[in-house]
């Protein structure tokens, strides 16, 4: 790809295990519900794609095109919701669970024993200096809630949007879309780190691609970038 370019404050390039890689941002119009995803990777990515690519699609556009996006007023919150909440930090990067709406969301995800469950560890583990718990034993479909934040694109900035369903089979399904020949991530990638959700790729791949995407090269704001293209450079 000729004239591949960064997002602000983000660098194409990177190095990791003695490898170079370009990480090139796809720009794309906003995913909307009813999208088809297939049809919406096909119309941005396919063309931009090389022989030995790797194609990594965040986890909100493929939960939003599943329909697990919910605006927030919407969503009405139980008394448990609002006072769980009310314990979870906020940080700049992300609102997580504190905020009613998202821990409403995580008690019907999750169920509500395992969410008592998980802030009764936390709130035992975190006085000590230990902290994670609450996500360690509330599971991945607690960490993957994406909360309402102002710097989200419209219109997520007013909606809560739930982890993808079945992000290997999407992988699986994208890498045939593409000719079986290019390997697919879902990815949950944040300015804090992330994980690897779903791929066509071995573990050992898994960790390494985890590492070249360490510092969010697509961002988490207005870029309008939600997939990318691992390349070696």
């Amino acid at each position: 790809m000729t004239g591949a370019a960064p997002n602000e404050g983000k660098a194409l390039e990177v190095e990791v295990d003695g490898a170079r890689y370009l990480r090139i941002p796809l720009r794309t119009r906003v995913v909307v519900p009813g999208d088809d995803l297939e049809a919406f990777v096909a119309e941005y990515a396919r063309d931009a794609l090389q022989p030995g690519d790797l194609l990594f699609v965040t986890e909100k556009i493929v939960a939003i095109t599943q329909g697990r996006s919910h605006p927030v007023d919407e969503i009405e919150p139980r008394p448990l919701a609002r006072r769980l909440s009310r314990y979870v930090t906020r940080t700049p990067h992300g609102i997580g669970l504190g905020m009613p709406e998202t821990m409403e969301m995580a008690l019907r995800e999750c169920g509500t024993p395992r969410i008592l469950v998980a802030a009764a560890a936390a709130a035992i583990t975190k006085p000590l200096g230990r902290r994670g718990d609450f996500y360690r034993i509330a599971g991945d479909k607690a960490r993957a809630i994406d909360g309402p934040t102002p710097g989200t694109i419209p219109p997520y900035n007013r909606a809560v949007v739930l982890g993808p369903l079945r992000p290997a089979r999407v992988a699986a399904d994208l890498r045939l879309l593409l000719g079986g020949q290019i390997d697919v991530a879902v990815v949950d990638i944040n300015d804090l780190g992330g994980n690897i959700l779903g791929s066509t790729m071995t573990r050992s791949d898994e960790a390494r691609l985890g590492r070249i995407l360490r510092d969010n090269p697509l961002g988490q704001g207005h870029q309008s970038t939600p997939m990318g293209i691992v390349r070696a450079a």
